[in-house]
């Protein structure tokens, strides 16, 4: 764990709203003696009542300007520590004024994640928390803006501390076993441990479970429509997106390459991929864009199907397929999951609600393993307490399952950052914007 930020002793200071004309611009400071700076800068006289905003003018050196100023005292701030927030008129070169004049008067610029990283360092927040703040910020669906939102909640340091807290309890009775044998109690406490062990790996197997899910919140649901040359792929795909994305025509072999699209279904983003005929070819650039679907095949979580008269064809193992009958306006009634007419839209909204149900599912409400991080943390802290239990039920020495507990409780300890390495948490406030 990485030892408080070596210039915390410092105030720091940035702009926090986006660069650009608004309608106001935050600049914030944080750090002991941020008040004073602000005393030197604002209109108010008498003193500054916490979590009170007040209207005033704010000196700039070279310029003024109305707004507001707002104090936190430490430790009942975002940061942790002394904060005041500045809120000016929106212009671009007034938000830089009066950063510049902190700066002049004592504060330093403040680096990438920099008022975060003090709130994680001063315990305010735990590491997983301040990732699901930055993939609220950065989230481009709603589902993963409510799976960010959960972590920022703490759910998944919850449940890590909850496991890590049974970890340690076990422990203690390893340990009285490896420091008292005289006592035996082996006989009694092994039965105790491996519950225990048993219950933490199979609550770590159901956390590493929802990574599928937690990836394609993340990432989106990668959706491959696929068929026989003129199948109606693309026609169904601009159905899908609700406008021409894809050519269109009634020759055969048209689409000669991959064509993606996005849309949100339920709030979860889905990646379409419009893919060529699949079928044999002796022509260069047609066999080309074959191959290019077929890729994209393999990589989809959801396989749309259209089913032209044929049995479906071989698709990846585990991953779901929807056999659509496209063209039912035109009277074609395949036997399939739905029928669909990308022209009239008929079974287009029946389409993506089956889309959702078998490519994403639904939300639980629990912490989802989002970041690879956690998820590769959650691997290891299963492993290791597989390891365990099956050392307890094979009657091994309790010195050597006690290691594997040990690593349990480390890895688990990655979700808050407690066991975290410094590279690690300085990467990932490196992602975060200037002022945040």
């Amino acid at each position: 764990m990485k030892e408080k930020n070596l210039r915390s002793d410092m105030v720091i200071s940035a702009i926090s709203t986006a660069e650009g004309r608004g309608g106001i611009a935050v600049i914030r400071m944080s750090g002991e003696g941020s008040l004073d700076i602000a005393r030197k800068m604002f209109s108010r006289k008498g003193e500054f009542v916490p979590n009170m905003m007040y209207a005033g003018k704010i000196d700039a050196g070279s310029f003024c300007d109305f707004g507001m100023c707002v104090y936190f005292r430490a430790p009942k701030s975002f940061t942790g520590e002394d904060s005041v927030e500045f809120h000016c008129h929106g212009g671009q070169e007034i938000a830089r004024g009066i950063l510049r004049r902190t700066l002049e008067l004592g504060a330093r610029l403040a680096e990438r994640g920099e008022f975060t990283k003090r709130a994680f360092l001063n315990g305010k927040l735990s590491l997983s928390a301040a990732e699901g703040m930055a993939d609220m910020i950065n989230a481009s669906s709603e589902a993963e803006i409510r799976a960010g939102f959960l972590l920022y909640g703490e759910k998944l340091t919850c449940e890590g501390k909850r496991l890590q807290a049974m970890i340690t309890t076990a422990l203690a009775s390893v340990e009285a076993d490896v420091d008292f044998p005289e006592e035996d109690l082996n006989a009694d406490s092994r039965t105790q441990i491996g519950h225990t062990m048993s219950e933490v790996a199979s609550s770590l197997s159901a956390l590493c479970a929802q990574y599928s899910a937690g990836r394609k919140i993340k990432n989106g649901v990668n959706v491959a429509i696929c068929g026989k040359p003129n199948a109606g792929k693309s026609t169904l795909f601009n159905a899908l997106l609700g406008y021409d994305r894809a050519i269109v025509s009634d020759i055969p072999g048209t689409t000669r390459d991959t064509v993606e699209g996005t849309l949100e279904i339920g709030g979860v983003l889905f990646r379409l991929t419009d893919t060529a005929g699949i079928h044999e070819s002796d022509e260069m650039v047609e066999r080309e864009g074959i191959r290019r679907a077929e890729r994209a095949i393999a990589a989809a979580d959801l396989i749309l199907y259209l089913k032209d008269g044929d049995a479906p064809a071989a698709f990846p193992q585990n991953v779901p397929v929807i056999t659509v009958g496209a063209k039912c306006d035109l009277g074609r009634k395949a036997e399939c999951d739905l029928l669909v007419s990308a022209v009239t839209g008929e079974g287009v909204d029946a389409l993506k609600e089956l889309m959702f149900e078998r490519g994403y599912g639904r939300e639980t409400g629990e912490a989802f393993l989002m970041e690879e991080r956690h998820y590769r943390a959650a691997e290891r802290a299963l492993k290791a307490a597989e390891n365990a239990l099956l050392a307890v039920r094979g009657g091994l020495p309790p010195e050597l399952y006690a290691e594997d507990m040990k690593e349990a409780y480390t890895a688990l300890g990655e979700f808050s950052g407690e066991t975290s390495s410094e590279r690690i948490i300085d990467e990932i406030f490196s992602k975060f914007c200037v002022g945040k």
